[in-house]
């Protein structure tokens, strides 16, 4: 193994020591180098008169430039393609490299592995229909003020805080001290329903006080309930006598007996994309809910409800 290489400073060192009539032993005992070192020193610069290092040539590439281009063609044709699939086409034009080379020529063009990231699958007839609704974005806020938005969420008993940090030293990760309680399916949970306008919303509807069962299992009849006693009143008291309904694309929301329901009603019902990005604005409300409700402790649902009815009323206050 070669040692590590004199900087210019301390070859000029030995030289001038040299000049100064020192012998090789003071000068290396004087520097903390090798004799041998020092005697090479003396001796390439009798030789050659230079004292910098000259260049080493190194181990050949691997790869020519036509090996370089193809490499990356083909990652570039087939991103998904692995190190191993690469390494055997190459093989069959005759080109034989390991796949750590194949790897160094890819980082070189600045090409890494990464884990793919996934997203809704969309159809182009459902790229047609979010490309009409974004001709909404360019409506003026009167037209988003007659908007009432509604949508259901499911409230846990015990909320999750999400992750969080704490100081420790190394090997106490699991001292009661530092860890948090988790409990699987939140514990037990209530489904509600609410609506909102642009600056209000109303009160919660907890699907298991709708429901002949007392269960929270939502489907076209029970939303049809719902629609039947909450829409007309809330909408007059947010909005007025003309508004249009949003409901998203689930199930029981767009059933053979809801559309009948909701024609015979003679509502305006906007038009949802399918499989559309969380446009609703009151997913945000939902959130701040949920937010509201980290830190309380209710003890069994009913607990849970009214706690939740109070920080729903506290959304929207300053």
């Amino acid at each position: 193994m070669r040692s590590k290489e004199l900087s210019l400073s301390v070859k000029q060192a030995i030289i001038r020591l040299k000049k100064q009539s020192k012998p090789i032993r003071e000068i290396a005992r004087t520097l903390g180098v090798a004799k041998t070192t020092v005697w090479n020193i003396l001796k390439k610069k009798e030789r050659t008169g230079e004292l910098s290092n000259t260049k080493r040539p190194g181990r050949p590439r691997k790869t020519t430039v036509v090996d370089d281009r193809r490499i990356l063609s083909l990652v570039k044709k087939t991103p998904f393609t692995t190190v191993g699939q690469i390494k055997n086409t190459l093989q069959a034009v005759g080109v034989c490299m390991s796949k750590l080379t194949i790897k160094r020529r890819l980082h070189q063009s600045e090409y890494r592995g990464f884990t793919t990231r996934c997203k809704p699958m969309v159809s182009l007839k459902n790229r047609k229909a979010r490309f009409e609704f974004a001709k909404h974005l360019t409506k003026p806020s009167q037209f988003w003020n007659k908007i009432l938005w509604t949508d259901e969420t499911k409230i846990n008993l015990y909320q999750s805080d999400g992750k969080r940090r704490v100081w420790r030293r190394k090997g106490t990760a699991h001292d009661p001290k530092h860890t948090t309680s988790l409990v699987k399916h939140g514990g037990g949970s209530v489904m509600a329903w609410a609506c909102m306008a642009a600056n209000e919303t109303v009160s919660l509807v907890f699907i298991d006080d709708v429901t002949a069962d007392k269960s929270s299992r939502m489907n076209s009849e029970v939303f049809r309930a719902i629609l039947s006693a909450h829409i007309q009143p809330n909408a007059a008291e947010l909005i007025g006598r003309r508004f249009t309904v949003q409901m998203d694309n689930d199930p029981k929301h767009t059933a053979k007996a809801t559309k009948e329901f909701l024609k015979g009603q003679k509502w305006n019902v906007m038009q949802w994309p399918s499989k559309s990005p969380g446009l609703n604005p009151i997913g945000h409300a939902f959130h701040l809910l949920k937010t509201k409700l980290k830190g309380k402790c209710p003890k069994n649902k009913q607990e849970l409800k009214t706690v939740a009815v109070e920080a729903w009323q506290c959304v929207w206050k300053k």
